[in-house]
Formats: C-alpha cells, structure tokens, sequence
C-alpha cells in the first residue's frame, strides 16, 4: 500500500519543480507591474500659473499622454475625439469594415458575454493539486495545427515553397 501511494504522491510532487519559464502568465513578484506603469510627458512650466484651470478630481494631466490617442495614431488615424466624424479618406476603410453589417450594441454584449465566460470558467478554478499551464489555457483555441493547415493550403492550389516537401 506504500508503495502504490509513493507511487502516486512522487510524480505529483516532482511536477511541481518543472521550471515554467515562459509559459507562467502570472506575476509573483512583489515589485510594480512594469505593464501597468504609463510613461509621462515631460513637464513643463506654463507660460502662466494663474492661467491654467482648476484641478479636477480624476481628470486629466497635461502630461498625461493617451495610449488610444498614441494608438490611433500609430495606425496613421488622426487624435481626434472617437466620436468625431470619420475622415474622407477613411471612407473606403470603413465602408469595407462594416460591409456585413453593424450592431449598434456591439459593446454591451461583448460585455455580457465576456462576463458569462468569466463566471462559467471560475467555478472551481482556484483548486488546483497541481500547477497549472495557463499560458496553453488561455492559447489552446488559437494553436494551429500545422500539418492540416498545410494541406488544406496544398488543397486549394496554393503554392508552399517554404514547407517541406510532400512524402
């Protein structure tokens, strides 16, 4: 009886010191999350104190910098505010993006379903005997399998240079 519960507790226990590396999307350190710190602008002396506006409670800087600003501009859009009109020259872009149609409530039931999947998936998450690969469970819908991709590629006439050749 020893034996068979040496059996079962020594893998268990030697799983536990796999080293993880990579694959641990949790953070166990007790210093910042350098991912939740935002760089500032850098500060400037205005031109006159008496000039600038009363501070407001969880307003904004002005050296704040905007990561949907940055953002947007980063993918050649403009800073305007997301409710101003869209750009001529975006016409195109936006006419093909909404070609299947648009749910006006689109945020709303992201949300809703988003929050069902939470409360679905965390029933009884947090016991564990041994540790989890929560970078292969957040992942697992998006792996490929290359082999079939591959041929369904081969199926349709596409050329495939780069990968090896057939059997």
């Amino acid at each position: 009886m020893r034996k068979l519960a040496l059996l079962i507790v020594l893998p268990v226990l030697v799983a536990g010191c796999a080293n993880v590396g990579l694959r641990d999307l949790r953070s166990n350190s007790k210093g910042p999350d350098e991912f939740g710190i935002q760089p500032v602008a850098p500060l400037e002396e205005p031109e006159s104190f008496s000039a600038l506006p009363a501070p407001t409670p969880q307003g904004t800087n002005r050296a704040d910098r905007s990561a949907l600003a940055e953002g947007a501009q980063a993918f050649g859009g403009t800073l305007d505010s997301a409710n101003a009109p869209v750009p001529a020259s975006d016409g195109a872009l936006v006419q093909h993006a909404s070609r299947l149609g648009v749910a006006p409530d689109i945020r709303q039931r992201l949300a809703e379903t988003d929050a069902e999947f939470r409360r679905r998936k965390a029933r009884f998450t947090q016991y564990r005997i041994v540790p989890v690969d929560r970078y292969n469970q957040a992942y697992k819908r998006e792996a490929l399998d290359a082999e079939a991709e591959l041929n369904r590629w081969r199926r349709a006439g596409a050329r495939t240079p780069s990968a090896p050749p057939l059997n």
